[in-house]
């Protein structure tokens, strides 16, 4: 996984395959120290949330839908058309599917949880073997 950030804050991170252009210096900081160890241990089943500090980078809107996001439980998922809904936007199930493929801070901001109405996983910008992988290994509490 790609991970960018300050002292401060995390700003990126991204599967390495899905590298957009990005403005923000990279190296070794606190936060991405910190996220390496958090998602080690995410990755073995043993941490359900991160606390590294992230400083999500965007619109209002997909700020909105974003933190909608990190309301989701480890281990379950929503539908686009929920997420438009708690974003009070209930016809916005387009714009909901766009912020959330615009989030920059896969797994901690857990865009993967959101899946279509019929209960078929939908898109994901880490691609589907990825995103489902991800919701399979949170499904095992």
């Amino acid at each position: 996984m790609l991970a960018i950030a300050d002292e401060k804050a995390l700003y990126v991170l991204e599967f390495e395959h899905r590298k957009r252009s990005h403005n923000t210096p990279s190296g070794r900081t606190s936060p991405i120290d910190q996220i390496a160890q958090e998602l080690e241990l995410y990755f073995a089943g043993k941490v359900q949330e991160f606390r590294t500090p992230i400083a999500p980078q965007g619109t209002a809107f997909q700020k909105q839908v974003w933190e909608q996001l990190q309301k989701i439980p480890y281990g379950e998922t929503i539908s686009y058309s929920d997420l438009a809904i708690a974003v009070d936007n209930p016809l916005g199930c387009r714009a909901v599917a766009q912020a959330n493929g615009a989030n920059q801070l896969a797994i901690i901001i857990p865009c993967h949880r959101v899946i279509n109405k019929s209960g078929a996983i939908g898109g994901y910008g880490g691609g589907l073997d990825k995103k489902q992988w991800l919701l399979n290994l949170e499904s095992k509490e």
